[in-house]
């Protein structure tokens, strides 16, 4: 072998060593899980599951911190500037970065770029649910029943910049209807007043309101997403009834911080892909209404990348964001 080139392949290989050692100590000592958003949530659940799990099979605690505010931007931002060692990880949920350009008109971080992806955990769709009051048994009747009366029929959802909201504004603008939008503080607040009659619909996580469905006292008129709601099945999803509305699905995921190496990274996954398989933690996330999907790492970049142009373009179509 020529000399030239066996220095090229000695450089390669100890330039390895350091990612290969730091895989091999992984890890070290307590992995952090940021929560971007309060405890409760479908996030918060999913995010203490894994966690238990995790520090099982890695023999090290690991600690959920929910670090709520600026609707999801400061726990983004945490996780943004974090060393890429593998001892701190975060939720993201698939429109965190259209809330931050819609909270703050301009983004703190770059969903795609600034973050390493592990996997994606699980769907998380909404449905346009209303009150078993009002008289609309289908979306087609209830579109019916709003295009009559624009501006005074309101929905509810979990807060402005939410995905439930924009739900909401591309339903407007696709159907040509004209609801009047009430944002509340969280999805809790949202479902009790519409189970009290003092707003007519709502668009919510189903694993919020499934109870309330299947105990009558609500109806689910449509799911936003791609496929039907397999504990709901005969609800149609929202682009069979209104064609030009593509939406973006909700779904919650696991990301580090950019840079982190590439055996840590796959050590990550595979352990956590684990976890997401085995039949208690789909149970429990089933009964919590969230869908599980555990992808690779290319797979759920690919996901980030065409959910958050959707959900940008769905901003602008609301007027929500300018271009």
């Amino acid at each position: 072998m020529p000399l030239p080139t066996l220095r090229l392949l000695l450089l390669l290989v100890f330039a390895a060593l350091p990612l290969t050692a730091a895989a091999q100590d992984y890890p070290s000592r307590s992995i952090r899980i940021i929560v971007p958003n309060p405890p409760g949530g479908a996030g918060d659940i999913s995010a203490r599951l894994i966690g238990q799990k995790l520090s099982e099979s890695l023999r090290q605690p690991v600690v959920i911190e929910n670090q709520a505010g600026a609707s999801g931007a400061i726990g983004m931002n945490m996780l943004k500037r974090a060393a890429p060692d593998g001892h701190t990880i975060g939720v993201v949920i698939s429109l965190a970065q259209t809330i931050d350009l819609i909270q703050n008109k301009k983004a703190s971080f770059d969903i795609a770029k600034d973050f390493t992806p592990i996997t994606a955990i699980a769907d998380n769709p909404a449905g346009l649910v209303v009150n078993s009051q009002i008289s609309a048994p289908s979306l087609t009747a209830f579109i019916d029943l709003v295009r009559g009366r624009p501006g005074d029929i309101s929905y509810a959802s979990a807060g402005i910049g939410t995905a439930h909201h924009l739900y909401g504004q591309v339903l407007n603008k696709r159907a040509g209807i004209e609801m009047l939008y009430v944002p509340y503080k969280g999805v809790m607040p949202a479902l009790n007043d519409l189970l009290g009659g003092h707003v007519p619909a709502a668009i919510v996580s189903l694993a919020a309101a499934l109870p309330h469905i299947r105990s009558g006292r609500l109806r689910l008129l449509t799911v936003f997403d791609t496929k039907r709601y397999s504990k709901l099945p005969n609800v149609p999803i929202i682009s069979e009834e209104v064609p030009s509305f593509e939406p973006g699905r909700a779904w919650i995921g696991l990301l580090a911080p950019r840079d982190l190496p590439p055996a840590i990274t796959a050590r990550l996954h595979d352990e956590i892909v684990r976890i997401l398989n085995s039949p208690e933690v789909q149970q429990i996330l089933g009964d919590n209404g969230l869908e599980t999907i555990a992808n690779t790492p290319s797979e759920f970049a690919a996901m980030i990348r065409k959910d958050a142009k959707i959900w940008d373009e769905a901003a602008v179509s609301a007027g929500l964001v300018s271009q």
